[in-house]
């Protein structure tokens, strides 16, 4: 990013941002890693937390195609990799979290969301992060039961066009499969389908469930319980969080 001279800011922003920093430098420092299936609220979630403690948001699917695209080192190896149609490698992984752990705005720590999805990897970010002199404080695990998910995700049908989202049960369309406002067909993401869920769902149960055992072991788990309302949620992780 070019420096931008401080004269051209509004003044509103500088000040909306000083006092930011302000109410930041009085939070503590917070490591954390968000754990959960899809669509146990966890995007939901992150936001809320990272604005509540200042940190930053780290999802490492967004931050291995920032690195591939700004061409950074490890950009560049992650990209020889995917050319190849390799996986990126866990310390090439680790390599990206690292360097983006430096920016300012990650100083008082960090959410990662989407990593680790396995024991070496959670050992090896251990490992970073000891270099480092900080650790991991807490765990997130949004627990929540596979069949609350099958009816959350299954029952999400979206207006193509506007992108405009409906529920069959929770925000059921005024008519069935047909948008309210301009009544043509909704469609359902491949995603969204009972049989890619259901692998989706084995795969990370079966990736996932040895990471929360690792992180249990060194009692930093808190286990959610992901299938009550947002709110009640936010309530919960304020509470294991203070």
């Amino acid at each position: 990013m070019a420096n931008t001279n401080l004269d051209d800011v509004p003044s509103l922003d500088l000040m909306t941002e000083l006092l930011r920093r302000f109410k930041c430098s009085s939070k503590p420092d917070k490591r954390l890693i968000l754990i959960g299936p899809p669509g146990s609220g966890k995007g939901t979630q992150s936001p809320i937390i990272k604005d509540e403690y200042c940190l930053c948001h780290l999802a490492t699917g967004d931050m291995l195609r920032a690195a591939v695209a700004a061409k950074t080192p490890l950009g560049v190896k992650a990209k020889e990799a995917m050319n190849k149609g390799e996986l990126v490698s866990d310390d090439l992984v680790v390599g990206i979290i690292d360097e983006a752990m430096k920016k300012p705005s990650c100083q008082k720590g960090f959410i990662l969301d989407g990593f680790p999805r396995t024991v070496v990897q959670a050992q090896k970010l251990d490992e970073m992060l000891q270099n480092q002199g900080v650790k991991v404080d807490k765990v997130l695990n949004f627990a929540i039961d596979d069949a609350i998910l099958e009816e959350r995700i299954t029952g999400r049908w979206i207006h193509p066009s506007s992108g405009r989202t409906y529920h069959t049960k929770f925000a059921p369309p005024k008519v069935l499969g047909v948008d309210d406002v301009t009544g043509e067909p909704l469609i359902q993401r491949k995603d969204d389908t009972a049989a890619v869920l259901k692998l989706r769902l084995e795969a990370f149960h079966k990736q996932t469930e040895p990471v929360i055992d690792y992180y249990s072991k060194k009692g930093l788990v808190a286990n959610l319980h992901a299938e009550k309302p947002p709110k009640e949620v936010t309530v919960e992780v304020e509470k294991v969080l203070s």
